[in-house]
C-alpha cells in the first residue's frame, strides 16, 4: 500500500504539495566571483521544508554538466549558469515571475 502525504492527505504518487510550493517560491539567482577568479552561480530562496533541495541540486548539476553543492539553503553551481538556470527552473515547474536575476 502506498504512503499518504501528511500535508494534503493524498497518496504520495498523487501528492501535489511540491507543485504548489514551486509556484510560491521567491528565487534569487546571482553570480559570485571567488578565489582565483572562479565564478559560482548562487541560487537562493528555495524553502527546504517544501522542496527537496538536494534532488533539485542534483538535477541542475546534471543539466549544466558542472559541479556544485548545497550549503545553508543555497545552491552553489560551479561556473556562470545564471541565464540557463532561470530557463531550467521554469522548465522544472517554478513560476517565471518569482525568479529574479542579480
Amino acid at each position: 500500500m502506498s504512503e499518504i502525504c501528511s500535508t494534503c492527505g493524498l497518496p504520495k504518487d498523487l501528492c501535489v504539495c511540491e507543485t504548489i510550493a514551486k509556484e510560491s517560491q521567491r528565487i534569487v539567482i546571482s553570480l559570485e566571483k571567488r578565489k582565483f577568479g572562479k565564478q559560482y552561480t548562487m541560487i537562493e530562496g528555495i524553502d527546504q521544508k517544501e522542496i527537496d533541495i538536494k534532488d533539485l541540486t542534483k538535477k541542475l548539476k546534471g543539466a549544466f554538466a558542472c559541479g556544485g553543492t548545497t550549503k545553508g539553503g543555497k545552491i552553489e553551481l560551479q561556473g556562470n549558469h545564471a541565464r540557463r538556470a532561470r530557463d531550467t527552473l521554469v522548465a522544472m515547474g517554478f513560476a517565471p515571475e518569482t525568479i529574479e536575476e542579480r
